[in-house]
């Protein structure tokens, strides 16, 4: 991006290492230059790039219903309003740092106590993440992250704090699973290129992947940093979203069973996913450092969750019936939504990697790219963008190093969208399919022809397949590619 008058301006001003100009962002503005809508706009883009879980709002919504006085902005409730919106201490209200603490252990299934003086106050899980960095690392130092990951670690570990992000190859061969031997190779290879290391950082569950990381993984990932003396940074904020066996592990519980450097281990969560409720910005930094605490604290003074948001959820989370019944039913919700998207695609024979959490799936389509490289993807990523009006996102946005990979989200539209979303899919798989099929006809007539003149006729007599003007086929770049 160029600006004009740009040495008026910093570098970090200037510089494009925010990401928004990737694959993944693009298919945002796609979806925002012509939102689908079902009665307005029926043939707009279908937004499934956006991980959000908005199956489970009726269920905050009656609550906040049936406890109107734990809202500052209501008749019942406008008594806490002068104490509420006086200045508050950077620490967060004692009552809400003691639900979210108590949130947390309840979603690992009570295994764990949290103590609510280590947690730490951030503006969503972006806040949180760049907060840590800015903690444990100098600029040009290094952090170690599993591929593929989410594009956003770009921004939020890189941008402004000036940190690399070095990441270690995952395969589809182990279902991209972290191998210690990956890990070993991409520290070594930071060592030879003089980077300094300061840590490692894991998002369990999987954004991309939906996956979870077993207790055998977790605990030699510890012995790994342990050795090293390295930090390990757990993104935790899919905790909630387990909707099949395996279970969740925590870091928090390896570190239970493990000896280790307490000081190197720390937490990253938010109430965006597990709760559904990314506008009200409420991120957490959990470190088992004293030093990161009070230099957190310090700095959340640059991204404190608003009073009155405090209040509010302080009392949500601490309705102990509430919220046993919203995460069960949430997990309920999401899985049955799992279940129905993956079991739409089989019905056309694209695959899901096997996952059991998370708010999306990540979706083989390597059989449709015309070539398996990544400029087959981004040719199949923009007719799917373009011309099926679904926003899906590239795994090479991942850093995924294999072309095919899409992620698609589907907890953050209402079963009709979702059914829309699934009969576009299904009718682009079936078109593709079609084509292939007339050009392998093709192929065989003209063979026979070759051989049998006076099967000329059965050649030059077939029809082409007549789709609908209104196809979103017809333009695409990969059915012209494959005709």
């Amino acid at each position: 991006m160029e600006f004009k008058n740009g040495h008026l301006l910093s570098k970090l001003a200037t510089n494009d290492l925010h990401g928004e100009n990737s694959p993944y962002f693009d298919g945002w503005k796609a979806y925002d230059n012509n939102p689908f809508h079902p009665t307005q706009n029926s043939n707009g883009v279908i937004q499934m790039g956006l991980a959000e879980n908005q199956l489970s709002f009726d269920l905050v919504e009656d609550w906040i219903k049936k406890n109107p006085r734990a809202s500052i902005c209501t008749s019942e409730g406008v008594n806490a309003f002068k104490d509420i919106a006086i200045f508050q201490d950077y620490h967060g209200l004692t009552e809400f740092r003691k639900a979210v603490a108590s949130f947390m252990g309840k979603v690992r299934g009570g295994r764990v106590i949290f103590d609510p003086d280590r947690i730490v106050m951030a503006g969503g899980a972006t806040g949180a993440n760049e907060l840590l960095m800015f903690c444990l690392a100098d600029p040009g130092d290094a952090f170690l992250v599993p591929s593929p990951y989410y594009p956003a670690f770009d921004r939020d570990l890189s941008w402004r704090t000036g940190v690399k992000l070095l990441p270690i190859a995952g395969e589809s061969s182990n279902n991209f699973q972290i191998t210690i031997q990956a890990l070993e190779e991409a520290y070594e290879n930071a060592q030879k290129a003089n980077i300094k290391v300061k840590g490692l950082i894991i998002a369990n569950p999987s954004n991309p992947l939906g996956t979870t990381m077993d207790r055998d993984t977790l605990r030699s990932l510890v012995t790994f940093i342990n050795e090293r003396e390295i930090h390990l940074v757990c993104d935790e904020i899919y905790a909630a979203t387990i909707f099949r066996a395996p279970n969740f592990v925590s870091i928090s519980e390896i570190i239970e069973e493990v000896e280790c450097n307490r000081d190197l281990i720390h937490i990253v969560y938010s109430l965006s996913k597990d709760m559904g409720i990314p506008g009200l910005r409420v991120g957490t930094v959990y470190s088992y450092n004293d030093a990161v605490v009070n230099c957190g604290r310090k700095m959340s003074s640059f991204g404190l969750v608003s009073s009155q948001t405090q209040h509010l959820l302080a009392s949500m989370l601490a309705d102990e019936e509430f919220i046993k019944t919203f995460l069960t039913e949430s997990s309920k919700r999401l899985g049955k939504r799992h279940k129905s998207f993956t079991s739409g695609l089989e019905e056309v024979g694209i695959k899901c990697l096997k996952s059991n959490a998370g708010l999306f799936c990540w979706m083989d389509l390597r059989p449709l790219l015309k070539e398996p490289t990544f400029e087959g993807e981004m040719t199949l990523w923009r007719v799917i963008i373009n011309d099926v009006k679904l926003n899906v996102s590239p795994g090479s946005s991942f850093h995924c190093d294999e072309p095919g990979w899409f992620r698609v989200c589907i907890a953050n539209m209402d079963d009709e969208t979702m059914e829309i979303a699934l009969r576009r899919i299904r009718m682009f798989v079936g078109k593709i399919k079609d084509l292939d099929s007339q050009v392998q006809n093709k192929r065989w007539h003209r063979n026979l022809t070759l051989s049998s003149p006076s099967r000329i006729y059965c050649e030059t007599s077939l029809s082409p397949r007549m789709t609908s003007p209104h196809s979103p086929i017809p333009r695409s770049p990969l059915v012209r590619t494959r005709t």
